[in-house]
């Protein structure tokens, strides 16, 4: 996601490294190649405008300019002002007390994962110790109740549906069944269409006033760029929501609609959909995705991922054999297969500081990955335990049940070995672990 910012950004911070002061110039330079490269994420233009004017202004102030380390506060101050423009601060949804019913109304577009969306936050909420309910009274598409009847049977959450007398009269009677039978939360998969018109927005403004909500959450396709946010004003102005879901998060290379919806529509982004999973639904953060853009990473969110995807008693084992030099090839793809719970590598990598989009495609390949897995997969117990027994033949047949080559196995052992020698030397630098713990908030 945001490749394209990330990589810029990261280039601009290299260009600043080892000046000891930077001139007006090298500022107007920089904000120049920042001004180029939100016009191409499809960034409104008007935002474009007031971030580089404000970014520069700021950066061209004497307390910056007579600072130790101009550079990295040249990148504070652009930090500050994109936290600022994707909206500040986390905000929540405005959840009532446990005994009463919360209702939130999804609306959207047809296409952009409203459905799927509705039983990702069913299960995001369960998973917070809420009860829901999901109430399917989009009646406009064929098989949106099918849909979410077989969504909400995989994570196990009720789903309210009729068919008989409109969505209005779904909903409502959604919110007295919630009420009879205890549910503290109410999710609506509203009506959507193929494109904007006057009998949705209708419809939509009758249900907004007939039910309730606590919540009436945009469900917006971050692909769409600049489209996407003038469908978000369009649905503000007609029926008022109070934040966005933006679907596809993890595809967007651009960034144009996180990065202009706060300033277009005043409302803020509350989640986003980082894949196709059920559990793939994030809570926004502005300042992590800032750091994410600016090469600062994102530690805090990489832990939550861990904590979640990883028991703890089993990461602890693990960790001690690591320290403990007895790393193999049997853990390797054991901790393959716990990254995988947490997302794509590629995706995690992102989360640490220092690391660009360059360091990623050259050192974490997913297509390496599921390679080497393979090769684990393809050796016996004993071999995965003892890579020392590996004479030729047991190459060649490992390559071959692994659909690769025996190079492509020694060039991986290699690795593998490299990766031991490392884990061996962060075992006996006791320092070293001290900041890693440090940084990881352990």
């Amino acid at each position: 996601m945001l490749d394209k910012l990330q990589q810029t950004f990261s280039d601009i911070g290299r260009s600043f490294a080892g000046k000891s002061r930077i001139s007006d110039k090298n500022i107007e330079d920089a904000v120049e190649q920042i001004k180029t490269a939100l016009v191409e994420a499809d960034v409104n233009l008007r935002v474009v405008r007031r971030f580089v004017n404000a970014t520069a202004e700021e950066a061209k102030g004497e307390h910056v300019l007579r600072g130790v380390n101009p550079g990295q506060q040249f990148i504070k101050i652009v930090y500050d002002k994109l936290v600022a423009l994707l909206g500040d601060e986390h905000q929540g949804l405005a959840l009532q007390g446990p005994d009463v019913v919360t209702t939130i109304i999804l609306f959207g577009l047809q296409g952009s994962g409203k459905t799927t969306t509705a039983a990702k936050l069913a299960q995001y909420l369960k998973k917070n110790g809420r009860r829901p309910l999901l109430a399917a009274c989009d009646l406009s598409r064929p098989a949106a109740v099918q849909q979410l009847q077989t969504l909400g049977q995989q994570i196990d959450v009720p789903v309210f549906a009729q068919h008989e007398k409109g969505a209005i009269d779904c909903a409502k009677k959604a919110l007295a069944y919630a009420k009879k039978e205890q549910f503290n939360i109410l999710i609506i998969d509203s009506a959507g269409r193929m494109q904007l018109d006057d009998e949705l927005m209708r419809e939509l403004a009758a249900l907004n006033k007939a039910v309730p909500s606590a919540e009436r959450l945009l469900v917006a396709d971050s692909m769409m760029g600049q489209n996407a946010v003038e469908i978000a004003k369009s649905f503000h102005e007609k029926v008022g929501i109070t934040g966005v879901v933006l679907t596809k998060f993890d595809s967007d290379a651009r960034g144009g609609a996180a990065l202009s919806l706060k300033s277009v529509t005043g409302q803020p982004i509350k989640f986003i959909g980082t894949g196709e999973k059920i559990d793939n639904l994030e809570a926004f953060h502005p300042d992590r995705i800032a750091g994410r853009i600016l090469g600062m990473g994102d530690v805090v969110s990489l832990v939550e991922k861990a904590q979640e995807a990883v028991d703890e008693e089993q990461a602890l084992k693990m960790q001690a054999k690591m320290m403990s030099a007895n790393f193999t090839l049997a853990d390797y793809l054991e901790q393959i297969h716990a990254v995988r719970k947490m997302g794509k590598a590629g995706d995690l990598v992102k989360m640490l500081p220092g690391v660009s989009a360059k360091d990623i495609e050259s050192n974490f390949n997913e297509k390496q990955i599921l390679h080497e897995e393979a090769m684990i997969l393809s050796m016996t117990e004993k071999e995965r335990q003892n890579p020392l027994i590996l004479n030729p033949s047991r190459r060649k047949r490992i390559a071959r049940g692994a659909g690769l080559t025996p190079v492509d196995l020694n060039r991986f052992l290699n690795r593998f070995e490299k990766i031991k020698l490392q884990i061996k030397k962060l075992s006996k630098n006791k320092i070293a672990q001290a900041q890693l713990m440090k940084q990881l908030g352990i």
